[in-house]
């Protein structure tokens, strides 16, 4: 399906990630850019405003900051330049008032943060009003990436699944595998559910499907929809057993727990590690938060 915002940019403006002529190259000291427009998703920009002293922040208050973007990197997936700075990503997802007085399940957005508040992307789901409010985590889903260009990414997809099974089998059949992929569609790789039974646990495989990483939720299943402080998920490589990144889903607090299914996350990872098994990592909070946390506490 064709969507607005993606493909070149307009005619006259510089190429995808190119740095302004006159401007220094990668790893320059750079001033991010202020005013851009947001994507034609619908998504508001990040309510982060400029303070003087932050880094980068031309001091006069009210001015939205972004991520600038760094220039091509050869042999890194276009786009995802912005991940060979970072260490961690900061994931807000949008409160939807509908959802609050209707009970009706609309799209998730989600605003994608670095450490220090600027905007670095917007995450917008696409799928079907129907599954979602009847087939809950089993839905089928196309979770959108762009840039603060409005230029697509990568994107997350899972198809709709009917009748798979238990979450709790191991069984190959009942996993709900979701394909990260760029914006050409070379798939990433996968990740997927393995097991819910005491631990949720989580998979994230390459892109034959062989499993590189187990991503293990707490030990008590209470935690995932009880817990008043942080969670954490650990990310443990199988082929060492070293840990290669964390994802946390943050408390809200308690009326936005209360009343919405709004959730905030927090992945991190060494700043050296792939950026495609960065975008992995970061593609495995969409499938947590639908398959743990999509539950409309205001309506149970």
């Amino acid at each position: 399906m064709q969507q607005q915002g993606y493909g070149p940019p307009p005619a006259g403006q510089a190429g995808y990630g190119a740095p302004p002529p006159g401007q220094a190259g990668y790893g320059a000291p750079q001033q991010p850019a202020y005013g851009v427009a947001p994507p034609n998703y619908g998504i508001q920009p990040a309510p982060v405003m400029a303070q003087p002293g932050m880094p980068g922040a031309p001091g006069a208050p009210g001015q939205m900051v972004w991520m600038q973007a760094p220039p091509p990197i050869p042999g890194c997936p276009p786009g995802m330049e912005y991940l060979t700075q970072l260490d961690q990503l900061l994931i807000q997802q949008e409160t939807h008032f509908l959802e609050i007085l209707t009970g009706w399940e609309c799209k998730n957005k989600f605003r994608v943060l670095n450490s220090m508040g600027q905007q670095v992307y917007y995450a917008l789901e696409e799928s079907d009003i129907c599954q979602r409010m009847c087939c809950g985590p089993g839905r089928g889903f196309i979770y959108h990436i762009t840039d603060n260009a409005q230029q697509e990414v990568f994107r997350v997809r899972r198809e709709f699944q009917c009748c798979t099974g238990c979450f709790c089998c191991p069984c190959d059949g009942c996993r709900y595998f979701a394909s990260v992929e760029d914006r050409n569609g070379e798939i990433l790789g996968h990740v997927s559910n393995l097991t819910f039974c005491c631990t949720p646990l989580f998979g994230i495989f390459d892109a034959q499907k062989n499993l590189i990483a187990e991503i293990q939720g707490p030990c008590c299943p209470c935690q995932t929809v009880c817990c008043t402080n942080d969670i954490d998920f650990n990310i443990i490589d199988k082929k060492d057993g070293s840990q290669m990144g964390k994802i946390s889903k943050q408390w809200p607090g308690l009326l936005k727990e209360m009343f919405t299914d709004s959730d905030n996350f927090r992945v991190s990872f060494p700043i050296e590690q792939d950026v495609r098994k960065k975008a992995l990592m970061f593609g495995a909070i969409f499938i947590i938060d639908i398959m743990l946390y999509e539950q409309k506490q205001n309506n149970q």
